[in-house]
């Protein structure tokens, strides 16, 4: 595991945290991403989420699989955590089931007019992020993007005005954008008719994403400003091209958008100050440049992605149990055993192969991970497992955290917790790719 960060002070009431800016050169990343944390359970309403509104009916995490064999599984973190890896994920983000519907405004400023079109601005990312979330989700996120206003929405004043840099509060720099962009535009734009907004700034405002990555997201922010009669509380702000310097830009660049959007649904950053060794590629919520990633099971879990069926709660002491699982590309099958070790923590076990979102998986076989969900965003909340410790792993994808690309345990292979008698083993393949694993619960 690597060293955890020191933990900053926690917000105080209605305080938004938010998350800090990465470095993306030679793929380290230094921040924590931040975001206000929301006390209602209440699922997505169709529209800018209030965390009042805890009676909506609908898709959301609310929707998240249970069952009572799952309860022993369903951890949780404590009071203070801003933005858990419990579950369920609480209200006042965005729904992450069904359809929804993506606010996206293109935005620039007199100091930095936009340069080409709004329209090719917006196709950087779509219909990439449309279709990524499309097979992440097996179909149960019809996420729409829309873009009302086709040409670049100035701001009144210059970009440097605002005050934006790394590390920049939410006050007064970001309330005062959001409140410009309302107001530019309510004429046009009906903001009831959103889940989430996407802000799509021109590139040439601020410095370059190959020095400091200003892309953020305010998500459950019961502060924000209010447009139309509803908070404008999730929302993601994207900056410079998150170009890493390989020339993989145009396949790949699109991907720091599904990121800042899984925060509005409610996921943590798995990066920590000290980079992105504890999760590697094996979830876009750690690293989302360079080779492709899919998220992991457990996030799948959280976003109302799998049913009960698929998933089981290895919890009983003093059992051994076998248990199958199918790719977690591949839609349908078992794809998810979690192994609890505490009402806050566990080990979750999937299977990650080549294909769907993860298309560059190099070593296939079981993925073993903590799940911490007494841990905050940014601070390491997820820790992968290394079945080949310091082999330097299989990738050679440049600007990759490449040591955990080989992770995963093959047939024939092991992990163990001595403390607390837990080994949990890879039994074998059949002709299809789906595996065995065996629990062993002292």
């Amino acid at each position: 595991m690597q060293p955890q960060p020191q933990r900053p002070a926690p917000a105080r009431a209605g305080e938004p945290l938010h998350r800090r800016i990465r470095s993306r050169r030679a793929a380290a990343l230094a921040a924590v991403t931040a975001l206000t944390f929301a006390l209602s359970t209440s699922a997505g309403t169709g529209h800018l989420v209030s965390p009042a509104d805890s009676t909506a009916a609908g898709a959301g995490p609310i929707s998240l699989a249970r069952s009572s064999a799952l309860a022993p599984c369903m951890i949780t973190g404590g009071a203070t955590v801003q933005m858990s890896e419990g579950v369920p994920t609480p209200g006042g983000y965005s729904r992450s089931t069904g359809t929804v519907r993506a606010l996206t405004l293109m935005i620039d400023f007199p100091d930095a007019p936009g340069r080409g079109s709004a329209r090719s601005r917006f196709r950087e990312f779509f219909p990439q992020t449309e279709e990524w979330f499309r097979a992440a989700s097996y179909g149960r996120l019809d996420y729409r993007a829309e873009a009302p206003i086709r040409h670049w929405l100035r701001m009144p004043k210059p970009f440097r005005a605002y005050g934006i840099e790394r590390g920049a509060p939410f006050d007064p720099g970001y309330r005062e954008l959001v409140q410009d962009i309302v107001a530019a535009a309510d004429p046009t734009v009906d903001f009831r008719a959103y889940d989430l907004l996407n802000v799509l700034v021109t590139p040439n405002a601020g410095p370059s994403a190959l020095d400091t990555v200003l892309s953020v997201t305010f998500a459950g922010n019961r502060e924000a400003p209010v447009a139309d009669g509803v908070p404008v509380a999730n929302a993601s702000f994207v900056y410079s091209r998150q170009d890493d310097g390989s020339g993989s830009y145009d396949r790949t660049g699109y991907r720091v958008l599904p990121h800042e959007n899984g925060h509005v649904f409610g996921l943590p950053d798995l990066y920590t100050q000290e980079g992105g060794g504890s999760v590697g590629h094996w979830d876009i919520m750690s690293e989302d440049w360079g080779a492709n990633n899919d998220l992991l099971g457990w996030h799948k879990w959280k976003l109302g992605w799998l049913d009960a069926a698929q998933i089981a709660c290895a919890a009983r002491p003093g059992t051994t149990t076998e248990y199958a699982l199918t790719p977690l590309s591949r839609r349908g099958g078992p794809k998810l055993v979690f192994v609890p070790t505490g009402t806050r923590t566990g080990y979750a076990v999937e299977l990650r192969t080549r294909g769907g979102n993860d298309e560059t998986v190099c070593r296939a076989g079981i993925l073993i991970y903590k799940v911490d969900a007494n841990i905050d965003t940014g601070m390491g909340p997820v820790t992968v497992y290394d079945s080949r410790t310091d082999s330097g792993g299989c990738t050679r994808s440049p600007n990759v955290h490449a040591e955990l690309s080989d992770a995963p345990f093959t047939p024939g292979e092991s992990f163990r917790d001595r403390k607390r008698d837990i080994r949990i083993s890879v039994m074998g393949a059949d002709l299809k790719g789906d595996y065995r694993v065996r629990v062993t619960r002292g």
